[in-house]
């Protein structure tokens, strides 16, 4: 909860175009049961790495939040360096993919992929 009493905003959101390639894939590979986990981890050509993947075991640090019938989970250390990101997918021939929009991000790399966090 928050300091106002009301439970804090979900650190992510996906566009319609993400929350339908992540359904696709889902349905896909024939496992409706799971769940889109988003985070991060120390790595990459910039710091931080995006995580991203179909899952279907949680923690007791997970947050989740559903996006037309997609369950989204991010772990709550991850949080922090997600609040306020967009993930977005494009299906564009040259550079498309998913894209992830994070104000918490001072600079990312060429491919998308990692990030270097702004200074707290």
């Amino acid at each position: 909860m928050s300091k106002s009493g009301s439970p804090p905003e979900f650190p992510i959101v996906l566009t319609p175009r993400a929350i339908e390639r992540v359904k696709a894939i889902r349905a896909r590979e024939g496992r409706p049961a799971a769940f889109l986990r988003v985070g991060v981890r120390g790595g990459g050509c910039s710091g931080l790495s995006y995580v991203a993947r179909l899952d279907e075991e949680r923690t007791t640090l997970d947050l989740s939040q559903e996006f037309d019938g997609l369950e989204v989970v991010v772990d709550s250390k991850s949080a922090r360096f997600l609040a306020g990101t967009t993930l977005d997918y494009t299906g564009e021939l040259i550079g498309g993919g998913f894209r992830f929009d994070n104000p918490n991000a001072e600079r990312g790399c060429g491919c998308g992929t990692s990030f270097t966090p702004r200074a707290s």
